[in-house]
């Protein structure tokens, strides 16, 4: 395998699992968004997407224009931009791509926030136009979906709803799948091996799987549910049965449900478990810490009784 093989095989294929990964957080974070008013939320949420998916409109680039008798060094130069648009319109050069007036603004937005407005609240003109995330992104659901969200709705909260999640899901997920497809249909074209992904990845949940955070919402609260209805039977669920529960609020119980769906949601509990925690003297908080190391470690196994009767026989 030559040199040029080789990257677009390996490291290419590395950068289709970035760009995965990327596209998937995004699509994460807005899925825990439950509010429109804080502008560190919903940067996160666009700094992953825009990252995302102009990486995987480079890869479908260069698996289409890199040649070995092409300028190398002009080729990567040309890479050096974060105009998702026009990385489009050069895929479109090599391959017929059909999307929408809400695909085409999306990574508009994308390229606008990545170029300028991620970098605004760094000018002193903000003091006078801040939030300008929220403000692009309540502009983007406005238009495609007929509604009217405000941010002059104060002093109430603006809510993000399942509709808003379903929307921008079914946009990101449509341009995604879409690059991926030419990525994957070019490598074949080329014997090379850039489409593969590793199972359970990000990438493939993204590419593949068509990811859907709700299902997996109901993963864990179907887990969960099993959990709290399971007989301590195995040597692993009497291993957790006997351990002493902390006193936590049994009241702001679907505050602790929270720490499950969301990141966010867990800090605002951390400083109850740490509280907890504080509580204990030193060596019994040490005891417990080594005791909760054990649950989910590799290597760690408990005997069943069905086990150990069956070695007793």
């Amino acid at each position: 395998m030559n040199t040029s093989d080789f990257w677009k095989n390996f490291r290419l294929g590395e950068e289709l699992h970035i760009a995965g990964s990327f596209i998937y957080n995004g699509l994460r974070r807005f899925h825990e968004l439950e509010l429109f008013d804080n502008s560190d939320e919903l940067f996160e949420f666009l700094y992953n997407l825009s990252v995302g998916i102009e990486r995987l409109l480079k890869i479908a680039i260069v698996l289409h224009e890199h040649s070995e008798v092409g300028d190398q060094e002009t080729l990567e130069k040309s890479l050096i931009t974060h105009n998702h648009l026009d990385l489009l319109e050069r895929v479109r050069n090599h391959v017929e791509i059909k999307f929408g007036k809400p695909h085409n603004d999306l990574l508009q937005l994308l390229g606008t926030f990545y170029k300028t407005l991620r970098y605004d609240r760094f000018s002193l003109n903000s003091v006078y136009e801040g939030h300008k995330e929220v403000s692009a992104i309540l502009s983007f659901l406005n238009k495609h979906l007929q509604v009217e969200i405000s941010k002059k709705n104060l002093p109430f909260a603006t809510l993000n709803e399942d509709r808003y999640r379903a929307f921008i899901r079914r946009t990101v997920l449509a341009i995604s799948q879409t690059m991926y497809t030419v990525i994957d249909e070019q490598a074949r074209s080329l014997g090379l091996y850039t489409y593969e992904l590793r199972y359970g990845s990000k990438a493939e949940s993204v590419f593949l799987r068509k990811v859907n955070i709700s299902d997996e919402d109901v993963l864990w609260k179907e887990l969960l549910i099993f959990f709290m209805n399971s007989d301590p039977k195995t040597g692993y669920f009497k291993f957790l049965k006997g351990i002493e529960p902390l006193k936590f609020d049994p009241g702001l119980i679907r505050d602790y449900l929270d720490c499950f769906k969301s990141d966010a949601s867990k800090a605002e509990v951390m400083d109850e478990l740490e509280h907890h925690y504080g509580e204990m003297d030193k060596s019994d908080r040490k005891q417990r810490f080594e005791i909760i190391g054990f649950i989910g470690a590799q290597g760690v196994y408990f005997d069943d009784e069905g086990d150990i009767e069956e070695d007793n026989q």
